[in-house]
């Protein structure tokens, strides 16, 4: 299950994602339908953050690290990023419950965004339900007797550039299966502001 994780310069895989998008066509309380979304519709040709935490609903997840971005989002963008990304390996109907008890902004209509409409206007949260490019980047990692989370993606925030890692930061500088602990120094909001400004001409 475990890979070598990836490093900057590598390309990211290319998946499918299984996005829930609003079909209002469909009518009802759920007008919801699925849709297959590719890492190609999201990264290539754009620059952008991603950042990716082990689950919605957990504490440093909810408390810091999605509001710090997503607070930050227009800053971001001006910085030269096209958009933001939230992943994490929980599945589509989680990733959205968790953007509205977050109290993130609705996109209901604009369709610009893969992702849309029926995600969220700022930071789009990424369902990799399946582990699959969480695996692929070389950060699944196993929380059995420690949270009984099962297989979920460790902490770090990276830049993709055109499908290539631009800049990765990743908590604790590798991946620990089963950790205790679970770091929040490098992949904060902070730090990729800081980067970004850095590169920014």
């Amino acid at each position: 299950m475990a890979s070598k994780a990836l490093k900057e310069g590598d390309r990211v895989p290319a998946v499918t994602f299984k996005a829930r998008v609003r079909d209002d066509a469909i009518g009802g309380s759920n007008p919801f339908k699925w849709k297959d979304i590719t890492s190609a519709d999201l990264f290539a040709n754009k620059r952008v953050v991603l950042f990716s935490l082990p689950g919605a609903f957990t504490p440093t997840c909810s408390s810091t690290h999605l509001p710090g971005f997503d607070k930050h989002y227009d800053e971001i963008k001006k910085l030269g990023v096209d958009d933001v990304y939230c992943l994490s390996v929980n599945d589509a109907f989680v990733m959205r419950q968790w953007g509205i008890h977050q109290g993130l902004e609705k996109e209901d209509t604009d369709s610009s965004n893969p992702l849309n409409p029926g995600n969220f206007k700022k930071v789009k949260l990424l369902p990799d339900g399946a582990a699959s490019f969480t695996r692929g980047m070389g950060m699944s990692c196993t929380w059995d007797s420690e949270r009984g989370f099962g297989e979920r993606s460790w902490r770090y925030s990276a830049v993709i550039n055109n499908m290539v890692i631009e800049k990765l930061f990743v908590e604790g500088g590798s991946v620990v299966q089963n950790s205790g602990p679970d770091p929040f120094e490098v992949s904060d909001v902070n730090t990729m502001l800081t980067y970004l400004k850095s590169k920014k001409h």
